[in-house]
């Protein structure tokens, strides 16, 4: 939209008042009554005025959608800074779309990040609902919530908006009703309760009951509408008689009165097997004193004054709860024949029962929480009370900290897996099932075709496209390849190999293991040493561990390179007995100082490679690969001026190596090659091109910089994956 917050006239406090009495609010309130609620509880400034104009302008069509004007009224209550306050009017769900940055740009980043926050959590679809529940999965999605949202004043905005939305469930037909309740008591019911907001955790359950459970909540409304206002009355006069008999023991306390919400006599009903009448905590109190001996005290006062219920005491400060949590329970016989429950505890007590350890929601929601979002959670509540000294550095680490280690992911039936952080559609895959692992073949992620080594982000939807019989790729277990995250799916891969014909894998292996020594141009590998160096039995075993993903090319290819070949010709090349220590130059010189060297062109070394030096006439050591043709073909006079060198430690250098790589003709050929240079942060300093049409092959030599031997493993499995790719290998 053009500019949504720009009337005629530029808006300022005075217009904004001044014809504030040019209409009513659908709710009947008038808008000079709205501006005078809120002025009371923030400052009012230009940035409320246009918001607020803002909002009361919107064309609302759907009634089902909450009004941000009533919203506003219920973020007010919580004391919320101003910033929370304009966010808030800007997230009407009717609110036609800002343009980009425009928010920001008007009200300021916070505002922006706020409004943006909200969005994502109200943009997270429908559909990516389960169709069963279970307490794993709603804390899963209690866990996805808390960790896509980079402020907790979001959360704080978005649950303002739900209470809203539940008073207008009457607007919605019968499944999203029940829907939307349901998904309340699950998921936004349990995260008012851990940020410390009763009120609403309360207002939200009772709401949401109500259209669950039509008939239970009226039945239990009726009953305590019989006699509503003489039980407030009564709870009144109760809580003022105690508050003064304790005034006369010199007790200082706080003495509150509350009436139980529907949902709590609900649940208690069902879970004791209770009829109303039977409940003792219909009425209760509770009394906030400064010491553990107080307790005890006003238990005393408490008991001698009114005729307590046996049955109904329970003392939980010398015999805490599993959780922790400490308070004397008790029930007594007023004047009038009521019952009246009584908790007593400290102000310590009632913090860590409320807020800590032992909150009450740890044992109702009966699932246990990760520390991290324990921790997380406590400092948001620190945040929304007003005790954190730096509320910007909670903000900071709080998402941080709850999604560095796993993301949330939906699966198309609205189920929420969490894998590794950085984890793949194949990491998904095995997380579902073994065998959804086994057959796949590709993956859609938020309905887009992805490739197998996507990395994943809370909040996407992921389908496995999958095949009817299991067959894994090997290259699933190759690290450099990125297909998988998660140390556990790559053992469920290579347990599925494990499981395979052993002929085939000693066939297979052998296949990896010539395939592995070409690319990398090695020669002349002792396999006597490869199977004592991996203890296996004999070559057959060797082979078929090769191929069942056992011991990879990386393992083999690594022990080479730091191996000197069994028909070393370089064997009696003298070392003296001075060793320099390890240079922080590319090459180190065993014995003396710093000398020119230069790289051989036969053969480009690289890092990782072994290598030898061989001593010019006039200009300096060249450097070469120790299995270097060259080097081989040396005159047995010229070998005594080789000299023993080894890489140094700490360099940035780049160097230059060639790779071949053979390929059947197809068009963006060129292109995937240069993104997956691109992506590597690989400098490409040349390209040779040709292509055989009879044969419609293509073959390419590349030149590019790397900085070791690990690079150019990486960067040659990457390009071999890429389709029609034949054949990529090191030039030797």
């Amino acid at each position: 939209m053009s500019n949504p917050l720009t009337p005629k006239t530029k808006n300022s406090v005075d217009s904004v008042i001044s014809d504030a009495n040019s209409g009513l609010m659908s709710d009947k309130i008038n808008k000079q009554k709205l501006i005078n609620q809120i002025s009371k509880k923030i400052a009012w400034d230009d940035d409320i005025a246009q918001a607020f104009e803002t909002a009361i302008n919107i064309d609302r069509k759907d009634k089902s959608e909450p009004n941000s004007i009533n919203v506003v009224m219920r973020v007010l209550e919580m004391d919320c800074d101003k910033q929370v306050v304009v966010a808030t009017l800007l997230s009407d769900p009717q609110m036609p779309a800002f343009e980009a940055g425009f928010v920001e740009a008007r009200f300021g980043k916070t505002v922006a990040l706020l409004t943006d926050g909200v969005s994502q959590l109200n943009h997270l679809r429908s559909s990516n609902q389960p169709k069963q529940k279970t307490p794993e999965q709603a804390e899963k999605l209690r866990r996805l919530l808390m960790a896509i949202i980079s402020d907790v004043r979001v959360m704080v905005i978005k649950l303002c908006y739900r209470v809203e939305r539940l008073t207008l469930l009457k607007h919605q037909d019968y499944t999203d009703r029940k829907m939307i309740a349901q998904e309340t008591i699950d998921i936004f019911a349990p995260l008012a309760n851990r940020l410390g907001m009763g009120l609403i955790k309360w207002e939200m359950e009772d709401l949401a009951f109500r259209a669950i459970e039509p008939i239970a909540y009226k039945k239990i409304a009726s009953l305590l509408e019989q006699k509503r206002s003489e039980r407030e009355v009564f709870i009144k006069q109760f809580s003022t008689e105690l508050d003064s008999l304790l005034k006369q023991q010199h007790i200082q306390s706080s003495v509150s009165g509350r009436v139980k919400h529907i949902v709590s006599i609900w649940r208690k009903m069902q879970r004791k097997n209770l009829e109303f009448h039977e409940l003792f905590d219909v009425r209760a109190v509770r009394i906030l004193v400064s010491s553990l001996a107080d307790c005890y005290a006003v238990l005393g006062v408490v008991h001698t004054t009114w005729q307590h219920v046996p049955k109904e005491f329970d003392d939980y400060v010398a015999n805490p709860k599993v959780n922790g949590y400490q308070s004397l329970h008790t029930a007594i016989v007023a004047d009038n024949g009521q019952i009246v429950e009584v908790q007593i505890r400290t102000f310590e007590m009632h913090q860590k029962s409320e807020f800590g350890v032992a909150s009450h929601w740890r044992y109702k929601e009966g699932v246990n929480l990760d520390p991290k979002m324990e921790n997380s959670i406590s400092a948001m509540r620190d945040m929304l009370d007003g005790s954190s000294e730096e509320i910007s550095d909670v903000i900071s680490n709080i998402s941080t900290e709850l999604s560095n280690e796993r993301v949330y992911v939906f699966t198309p039936q609205g189920n929420i897996m969490d894998i590794p952080n950085g984890g793949t559609p194949l990491d998904f895959a095995y997380a579902v099932h073994s065998e959804v692992g086994h057959r796949c073949r590709g993956a859609k992620v938020n309905g887009r075709i992805a490739t197998l080594t996507t990395e994943l982000h809370t909040g996407d939807e992921v389908e496995i496209l999958t095949t009817k019989e299991s067959r894994p790729s090997r290259d699933w277990m190759n690290k450099n390849l990125g297909f998988i995250k998660s140390a556990g799916t790559r053992s469920k891969v290579r347990s599925w190999f494990n499981h395979q014909d052993f002929e085939q894998n000693i066939l297979d292996g052998k296949s990896i293991y010539d395939r592995g020594l070409s690319k990398y141009s090695i020669h002349h590998a002792d396999i006597k040493k490869l199977i004592e160096h991996f203890k296996r039995k004999e070559a057959d075993q060797f082979y078929a561990d090769i191929g069942r993903g056992l011991i990879t090319s990386a393992q083999i290819i690594g022990f080479l390179q730091s191996e000197p070949e069994s028909d070393d010709p370089f064997k009696k090349v003298k070392k003296t007995e001075l060793k320099s220590p390890t240079s922080k130059d590319e090459v180190s010189i065993h014995g003396v100082g710093n000398l020119m060297t230069q790289f051989g062109q036969c053969c480009k070394p690289v890092p990782g490679d072994l290598i030898i030096g061989f001593i010019t006439t006039g200009s300096g050591i060249t450097i070469h690969k120790h299995n270097c043709p060259n080097m081989l073909a040396l005159p047995e006079d010229k070998r005594q001026r080789l000299i023993e060198v080894e890489w140094g430690q700490g360099s940035n250098a780049v160097y230059p190596v060639e790779i071949s790589l053979v390929a059947f003709r197809r068009t963006s050929l060129m292109q995937d090659i240069s993104s997956i240079l691109a992506n590597q942060k690989i400098n490409l300093l040349d390209i040779d091109s040709k292509t055989n049409k009879v044969e419609q092959m293509v073959y390419t030599k590349l030149t590019i910089e790397i900085q070791s031997v690990d690079d150019l493993v990486s960067i040659i499995e990457k390009l071999s994956q890429l389709p029609n790719v034949q054949e990529v290998k090191r030039i030797a």
